[in-house]
């Protein structure tokens, strides 16, 4: 048991598009910051290191040298995170540390935490306890690599990990909820009762903000809309008021950095034009829509049709993107389910004694301008398909700060309460019963 409630808890949430850090009891998170991050190998460094360590590698390639070179090619990278990765570096390439929403890559994550500690929140991890965020389908295996990352790199004196649709359940004053996470890397629902996760009722898509922003930009290309990243090129003037682009020569960019920089474009079109349509998308019936226009970071205008609906749509019926040029198809064999054939399987999953309990409080979280749209029609669907008796009731915050951070707004709530306090899995208690006491102490 941790007692030690006189200094404010750490609440941090890695997502697959942002990260979100600050002190439990505010109201908002005080660092917001990609959690992707630039990466450049040192080659030079490397190659010295290889020559100095020749002998070594040599007497030991019987066992196994590949994975050491690995691991010291990896040791030789440097990392940007946060506001550096907003300056184009030659051969920096853009890698994200998650895959499905299911961390990949450890040494990113604990770049991005040491970024948040000591650089964003400006403090000694030492002297606060950590209640981190973890997605509803983390692994046994991935929770016992968090806390041994806070322990011993961080010596943390107590952690708690919390599923983040416990906290988006809390952040709306439930215990009990279905809660729909629509993220930047994939779509989750899951159901919570009493506020722990029913865990036979978790599904996810990788229909998440990242694909429809794809589907935007493939869309966008087909037509022949070119977007230009914002480092790639300048204004002249060349009469008072009139300005001409100029193409930069920048040969060593690498094609991860373009895409990220042409993605943040593409995502704030997407963000400031698309709408759910009332009913499913229909190729003929929006092919007269109306158009709306929306400026490019070079001066060009573009005008966007009858994708302002079908892109949104996609979250309901995503063999959508297949008629998109260019849209990869999905990964599994199995078909993706849209998201009221997701929320009903969800529920149906669960004990029967909750599901008219689940089916009333249904939760809607993420950054999305154009989740107010998504309430109404995917109450309206989900009802279409429930037994009679249900009554659906969709929920989505007013605010749209409030459903960009419900997940870290949870973990506040959570880490500031006094009941809580005997929750945390302390540093005395990782030492005496070892990493594994953590699927104990924290559900």
């Amino acid at each position: 048991m941790y007692g030690g409630d006189e200094v404010s808890a750490i609440v941090i949430d890695v997502g697959s598009y942002s990260c979100k850090a600050g002190y439990a009891g505010d109201d908002t998170p005080k660092a917001v910051f990609p959690s992707v991050v630039g990466s450049i190998e040192q080659t030079e460094d490397a190659d010295e290191s290889k020559a100095e360590k020749e002998p070594d590698s040599a007497s030991e390639s019987k066992n196994g040298a590949k994975p050491m070179d690995v691991d010291k090619a990896k040791s030789k990278r440097k990392l940007y995170v946060g506001q550096e990765l907003e300056f184009r570096r030659d051969h920096m390439e853009v890698i994200s540390p998650m895959k499905d929403g299911t961390v990949t890559d450890w040494d990113i994550v604990d770049n991005i935490w040491n970024h948040a500690f000591r650089r964003r929140l400006l403090i000694n991890p030492e002297e606060h306890p950590m209640l981190i965020a973890e997605p509803s389908t983390n692994t046994a295996q991935q929770r016992e690599k968090a806390a041994e990352l806070m322990f011993e790199n961080y010596k943390v004196p107590a952690l708690f990990l919390a599923k983040n649709a416990v906290l988006t359940s809390f952040a709306s004053g439930r215990a009990t909820s279905l809660v729909v996470d629509s993220g930047g890397g994939s779509t989750v629902v899951s159901a919570v009762h009493d506020g722990f996760v029913l865990q036979k009722s978790v599904s996810s898509s990788p229909v998440g903000g990242e694909f429809l922003t794809d589907c935007m930009m493939k869309s966008l290309a087909s037509k022949g809309v070119v977007i230009r990243p914002r480092y790639s090129f300048k204004k002249k003037e060349i009469s008072p008021g009139e300005y001409k682009i100029v193409d930069l020569d920048l040969p060593n960019t690498t094609e991860s950095y373009k895409l990220y920089c042409m993605r943040a474009i593409v995502s704030d079109i997407k963000e400031s034009v698309c709408r759910v349509p009332d009913t499913a998308f229909d190729e003929v019936a929006y092919a007269n829509v109306p158009t709306t226009s929306y400026e490019l970071p070079d001066g060009q205008t573009i005008e966007v049709g009858a994708d302002r609906f079908k892109i949104s749509d996609i979250l309901f019926n995503p063999s959508l993107s297949q008629t998109i040029p260019g849209v990869d198809g999905f990964a599994d064999s199995m078909p993706v389910r849209g998201l009221p054939r997701m929320v009903i399987d969800s529920i149906n999953r669960c004990d029967v004694d909750i599901r008219k309990e689940l089916f009333s409080n249904i939760l809607l979280s993420g950054g999305s301008s154009s989740i107010l749209q998504l309430k109404e029609r995917l109450e309206k669907e989900v009802l279409e398909e429930s037994p009679q008796a249900a009554r659906v009731k969709v929920m989505a915050s007013g605010n749209s700060v409030e459903r960009r951070f419900s997940v870290w707004i949870g973990g506040s709530i959570l880490a500031s309460l006094g009941s809580f306090q005997q929750m945390w899995f302390s540093k005395a208690e990782y030492e005496e019963h070892g990493v594994s006491y953590i699927q104990r102490k924290c559900p």
